[in-house]
């Protein structure tokens, strides 16, 4: 319910801010705020369990989530929204690391990598449901999650988790890299594929990480591990979320830039387009032609916009790209977890 609710804001984010006024910029923060609420609340995670008791601490969170999750769906301005979304992080930031604890404090080390398999799979079931449900296109695709993930703890026993996690890594920069020359046709169709190769990366990747992160945590320590495990989780999201705004952000503005100096009265190429566009807003009964034309030059100006966000989302796809080839690269040199040797001593 946790990540699945982050997934259903972010496919839904355009008609939020829609409803509640925000622009594109502002409307990050409905999604920064509840990540930096859930890195506040992570390192709290063990020591309150210990106080109040894993079952209270969980019980009492799990309402409080449900509840702000509601109230949140009554925000009529950005500023409640933010404060109510900070308030689900405080709540639901908790779910996670304490399912995280009882995997590494309940299961025998030869099934830890099992038990972080259902872990990550009810982790990525949300990406593959929450466009579905907050409406987008990819109700089919978050599934080659679904079906891999149980099959990665006997890759993790049969091949070194340090070679999982370098396919998953490549696999997640090569989907990426696929989407780097979208062009104004790109669709569902086109998009099919990098997300499939997506899913699998991401599915190679996240129980094997996972193992290795909790290698030797002894279980008086485990509620610490996993709060500072999920808290660096968190921290990396909500740091990468509002980087890869800013970079999209940018390069919208430069490649705006670049395409406007195209777009001149001076060429022949825009005067017939501005006239051919004046015509059509005519024929559609606009009756002043001054009117016409002004909306022809708004029309190229939207066009232009467009071009440049796609030429933008590509430069954030190469970047993303580029990111997950220096995570392989630092993949590589982690050490194998004892446990999972022994399992496959076994």
């Amino acid at each position: 319910m946790a990540v699945l609710n982050i997934q259903i804001v972010n496919a839904s984010l355009a008609d939020i801010q829609g409803a509640i006024g925000a622009g594109i910029d502002d409307g990050g923060w409905i999604s920064t705020s509840y990540l930096i609420a859930e890195i506040v609340v992570i390192p709290l995670s063990g020591w309150l369990a210990q106080v109040f008791s894993i079952r209270v601490y969980l019980l009492t969170n799990a309402i409080l989530f449900l509840v702000f999750s509601a109230v949140c769906a009554l925000a009529q301005d950005l500023p409640q929204m933010i404060g109510l979304r900070a308030l689900q992080g405080f709540s639901g930031g908790v779910l996670i690391p304490m399912a995280f604890t009882l995997i590494i404090t309940l299961l025998p080390k030869a099934k830890q990598p099992v038990g972080l398999a259902l872990f990550a799979l009810s982790a990525t079931f949300a990406p593959a449901i929450g466009a579905t449900i907050g409406g987008y296109l990819t109700e089919n695709w978050g599934l080659p999650q679904l079906v891999l993930i149980p099959l990665v703890p006997r890759l993790m026993k049969r091949f070194d988790a340090r070679l999982v996690i370098g396919v998953g890594f490549a696999l997640f920069a090569a989907s990426n890299f696929m989407n780097i020359y979208m062009t104004s046709d790109y669709g569902s169709d086109q998009l099919f594929w990098p997300n499939v190769v997506r899913a699998i990366g991401q599915a190679l990747a996240f129980a094997p990480l996972s193992a290795i992160a909790t290698a030797g945590i002894e279980p008086e320590n485990a509620g610490s591990a996993s709060g500072l495990f999920n808290m660096m989780r968190n921290l990396g999201g909500a740091v990468g979320i509002a980087m890869l705004q800013t970079f999209l952000t940018k390069r919208e503005q430069y490649h705006s830039n670049v395409l406007m100096q195209s777009v001149s009265l001076l060429e022949q190429a825009t005067r017939s387009r501005i006239e051919a566009l004046t015509q059509y807003f005519v024929s559609h009964g606009v009756i002043d032609r001054t009117d016409a034309a002004q909306r022809a030059v708004v029309a190229i100006g939207h066009i232009v916009q467009k071009q440049a966000f796609i030429l933008a989302f590509s430069d954030t796809f190469y970047l993303l790209g580029a990111a997950l080839i220096v995570a392989l690269m630092a993949a590589l040199p982690l050490k194998r977890p004892d446990h999972l040797e022994a399992g496959a001593a076994h």
